[in-house]
């Protein structure tokens, strides 16, 4: 065999090695990302979606459905795109920009339970574009 078919069998196998890992890490650490109303489409066309999948929910949170357990450091909460609402529970520390207001939009990561409850192991609140001092009375 010559040299040079030696090398690009050499390159060939190496280019097939790196496509082959790049593609499973890619399938490991993948997650979907869904609205309310898409997480509602993906459960019925496919019942094994509920917890066996873990994906991100991007929505807003449901205007005083948020109930905090500070001594176990758990907070419940609704999060709707205004046509679906899931409730959610999570165990840990929020963001400090998920405050009680009325307009948080958040991203919710984990899986859904049988029960119908997204159980989150993550959740990020939506940064305001700006900052503003108090207004001095």
């Amino acid at each position: 065999m010559k040299a040079g078919h030696k090398f690009i069998l050499g390159a060939g196998l190496i280019v097939a090695s790196v496509g082959f890992l790049i593609a499973e890490g890619v399938k490991e650490t993948g997650v979907y990302f869904l609205t309310p109303t898409e997480l509602t489409a993906k459960t019925a066309a496919d019942p094994t979606f509920v917890e066996n999948v873990g994906f991100k929910v991007g929505a807003m949170v449901v205007p005083g459905s948020v109930r905090r357990d500070t001594d176990a450091r758990r907070i419940d909460f609704q999060v709707s795109d205004g046509v679906e609402t899931y409730p959610v529970t999570y165990h840990g520390i929020v963001p400090d920009t998920f405050t009680d207001a009325d307009d948080i939009e958040v991203v919710v990561e984990g899986r859904l339970g049988r029960n119908g409850v997204i159980r989150a192991t993550d959740v990020l609140a939506k940064c305001g574009s700006r900052y503003e001092a108090v207004p001095k009375a």
